[in-house]
């Protein structure tokens, strides 16, 4: 059955993608604002009907309510998955993801997030970071928000791993708000070396209390990015029932 189950799936997020590139053209055609805004909620509900069609994903979120679309924030969030973006696509605001250049060179898919205005990572470049952030900087002065995965890439162990500093950096320097997410079960959404989609998935996003930079100065991007690690790690913490060590990855 699960077999079954599996190839409908596939099938229907293959003709949903296709079907998505045109529309997602065709609005970035007439799209007029400088972010895009319009054309990223388009693309964005792209991920959000995968995560609607797929039966074995059972998605609860939380948090989300009284958080402004058009204020900006530097959204942090901890990395599972792949899911983990069709997931994070349900919040219902319009965010611009930062990854990898190699993702926007993937056909349809790389050319929806090239359409939607989001920010590409060279990491053979020596200076990226300014151009990531200059990039940034211009989505959250126009009232755009931006999302960073903090680890780098997927957490193989599903515990938190090591944060990267930029995120922090940036938020300090832009002097907006911190917005984290926590994401768990994602980890069991997607296949691990095999096609067939495991039943019965749960799914938990909670969007956290903003963390304000006001008054902030750079020196201040440690603390504050260990502040909202810890954050993180006790919300899966409290998810898991196990004691905040046996979340962390780094220990």
């Amino acid at each position: 059955m699960q077999y079954i189950t599996s190839v409908f799936t596939w099938a229907a997020i293959i003709l949903l993608v296709l079907v998505w590139l045109p529309v997602v053209a065709i609005s970035r055609l007439f799209d007029r604002d400088p972010v895009r805004y319009r054309t990223g909620r388009v693309f964005r509900t792209l991920g959000l009907l995968i995560s609607k069609i797929n039966p074995n994903w059972n998605v609860e979120i939380s948090g989300a309510e009284g958080i402004d679309d058009r204020k900006p924030y530097v959204v942090v969030s901890n990395h599972l998955s792949n899911a983990d973006i069709p997931v994070i696509s349900n919040l219902p605001w319009e965010m611009k993801w930062i990854a990898k250049e190699e993702l926007f060179k993937i056909p349809i898919v790389g050319w929806m997030m090239n359409f939607a205005g989001d920010i590409s990572v060279d990491r053979s470049s020596s200076n990226k970071r300014v151009g990531v952030f200059n990039r940034c900087a211009y989505y959250l002065e126009r009232n755009t928000s931006v999302i960073f995965f903090p680890e780098g890439t997927r957490s193989r162990s599903g515990k938190l791993n090591r944060f990267a500093l930029g995120a922090f950096d940036l938020a300090i320097r832009e002097q907006v708000d911190l917005l984290p997410l926590v994401l768990d079960g994602t980890q069991e959404c997607l296949p691990k070396k095999s096609w067939l989609f495991e039943p019965d998935v749960y799914v938990k996003l909670k969007v956290l209390s903003p963390v304000s930079t006001k008054g902030m100065k750079p020196e201040d991007s440690i603390e504050l990015m260990e502040s909202v690690r810890s954050q993180i790690k006790d919300q899966l913490s409290v998810w898991r029932g196990e004691a905040p060590d046996k979340v962390d990855g780094t220990l």
